[in-house]
């Protein structure tokens, strides 16, 4: 084998494991940080005032999330905003009763080729390191390979069901290059409604670890 196939080897072997660690990690959870904001829209007294759980409510969704071809995953988001909204006292109300609120949720996902801050390359790389046990000095070519990242976000309209005022607006956002998975939406719906019915007021970030 010549020194120059040995060494892009090498290079290879060691792209591999730094991305094998960089995917797969050695701890048992993982970080989802969401950037929140929440925008209540209580009144001071009557029907929209601050309500006391619990709650009930019903999901309302738009004519784009009643196509067929979205139905099932809206279905999915709606199961997951069941169970955030449960934890904070909410619980949709049973089919062909009244509920005093409605619930309209949306999530989207955008995939980027790399992170915004990463510069494109053509595929290959170069270093310089100590290879072999004779002390000596090489170049080694590498394969380099994008990483896809993802932006997401999800967002929560709650309205008074008898007048149609929106009186809770919270979405959450979250960058990162974990794969899509009920676990990760969860986690940004709980940090959407974190400190829900009275959040603090302007953008705020939080933290959920999620176990692997």
């Amino acid at each position: 084998m010549s020194r120059s196939t040995a060494t892009l080897r090498r290079g290879l072997t060691a792209a591999s494991l730094a991305l094998g660690l960089l995917l797969t990690g050695c701890a048992s959870v993982y970080r989802v940080d969401s950037q929140v904001q929440s925008f209540p829209g209580w009144t001071p007294t009557g029907a929209t005032a601050v309500p006391a759980a619990p709650q009930a409510y019903r999901f309302e969704r738009l004519p784009s999330q009643r196509e067929a071809a979205a139905a099932a995953s809206q279905g999915m988001l709606e199961e997951l905003t069941r169970a955030a909204l449960a934890r904070a006292g909410w619980n949709l109300a049973e089919a062909g009763t009244a509920a005093p609120w409605t619930v309209q949720v949306s999530a989207g996902t955008l995939k980027l080729p790399r992170a915004p801050w990463e510069e494109p390359w053509d595929g290959f790389g170069t270093g310089i390191g100590l290879y072999g046990g004779h002390g000596y000095w090489g170049t080694s070519v590498f394969m380099r390979m994008d990483i896809p990242y993802y932006e997401r976000q999800v967002s929560l309209v709650i309205r008074h069901a008898a007048t149609g005022q929106v009186v809770y607006e919270t979405r959450a956002r979250h960058d990162g290059r974990w794969a899509s998975s009920p676990e990760l939406w969860g986690a940004m719906l709980d940090a959407a409604l974190r400190d829900f019915p009275t959040p603090p007021a302007g953008p705020r970030q939080v933290n959920i670890d999620v176990p692997r």
